[in-house]
């Protein structure tokens, strides 16, 4: 497939700068599976769309405070978003934005006589050990919230309490996994009152989300990799509600990408790793019959995964229908429920 079969033209004022007044007043298009149609919702009504039995998952990861401001030990200002923490806890890889690359070996210096040193390069990324800190705590320190490139607005407290799940436990990304955005407490207490299983996977996301596809040849294109990791006790609550014939929902993009990931012949296996792994349309599911998810950049991976999920002609279908009823899109923007195509 071409990239230009996943374009399409916004409005600009469509794209959300900033959230709700509250978690759950986004509204909600259901997108009925294949041929089916399109009811406009709010998000508040999911209850009323879920079965006892059904299982949901959750991304649990925490967005960091991924970006740093300094400069180059030669002069030049730099500004860095820290893509991936390594395993050592110490070093990471880093997109860095600078008049001129930084040289190996070379140092970045930030506030608080914090700098970290160029060890290397891996693809277009550049690795940065920060020495006897852990980036974590540099990060927590130094760091601001990384929002989005098309929000306009310097982040603030409320984009800092905002653009976090409320769930939020394992502290590693750089953007929000942010279909759990519109869930709060109330609303998950209130579906595991309705006998649904809520349970977390973590996958840390990179800068990567937003990274455009290069080139119209969309199978050329190669994923950045993140993290994630699946408890046993996650694996057996899917697994044993695939063996039961009952629902799993994805909230999210990434924690459908970590259910497929760890996918082991339609079964979920625990364990942690990292993944590249880039859905588009042909990509065959193991484990998801629902996804909730936010409305996507145009020619992004993730219109390429959600015309997967729901069938391409069927996104085309909502998007049109979610712009002409003036939608809030991206990040801080409206939900979909879609039914997974067969």
């Amino acid at each position: 497939m071409r990239l230009s079969e996943f374009d399409f033209e916004l409005p600009p004022e469509l794209i959300a700068q900033h959230p709700a007044a509250r978690r759950g007043d986004s509204r909600l298009l259901h997108v009925e599976g294949d041929g089916g149609g399109m009811v406009d919702r709010q998000f508040s009504d999911l209850p009323g769309l879920v079965r006892a039995g059904d299982v949901m998952v959750f991304n649990d990861s925490a967005v960091i405070k991924a970006r740093l401001l300094g400069h180059k030990d030669s002069g030049g200002k730099a500004e860095v978003l820290i893509e991936h923490i390594q395993a050592d806890g110490h070093s990471a890889t880093a997109h860095v934005r600078a008049s001129k690359s930084p040289r190996p070996g070379s140092r970045l210096v930030f506030a608080d006589g914090i700098d970290a040193k160029v060890i290397g390069r891996e693809d277009d990324l550049f690795v940065l050990d920060f020495g006897a800190r852990r980036v974590l705590e540099v990060t927590e320190a130094i760091g601001a919230v990384p929002l989005p490139p098309y929000i306009s607005h310097a982040p603030s407290q409320d984009d800092a309490a905002r653009y976090q799940t409320v769930y939020a436990n394992a502290p590693g990304s750089v953007a929000a996994p942010t279909a759990g955005l519109h869930f709060d407490a109330a609303m998950r207490e209130s579906l595991a009152g309705l006998g649904v299983e809520l349970v977390h996977v973590t996958l840390h996301v990179g800068a990567g989300t937003f990274q455009p596809v290069r080139g119209d040849d969309i199978d050329a294109h190669v994923m950045h990799r993140e993290w994630y990791s699946v408890s046993e006790q996650a694996a057996e609550t899917v697994n044993r509600a695939r063996r039961e014939g009952r629902r799993v929902t994805a909230v999210g993009t990434t924690s459908l990408r970590t259910l497929e990931s760890a996918a082991r012949d339609g079964q979920l296996a625990a364990g942690a790793g990292d993944t590249r792994l880039f859905i588009r349309p042909g990509y065959g599911f193991q484990l998801v019959d629902r996804l909730i998810t936010n409305f996507h950049l145009p020619k992004s991976t993730l219109m390429m995964l959600v015309s997967a999920f729901a069938g391409t002609d069927t996104i085309r279908r909502a998007y049109a229908h979610a712009i002409g009823q003036r939608y809030r899109f991206f990040s801080y923007g409206d939900a979909m429920l879609l039914e997974r195509s067969h």
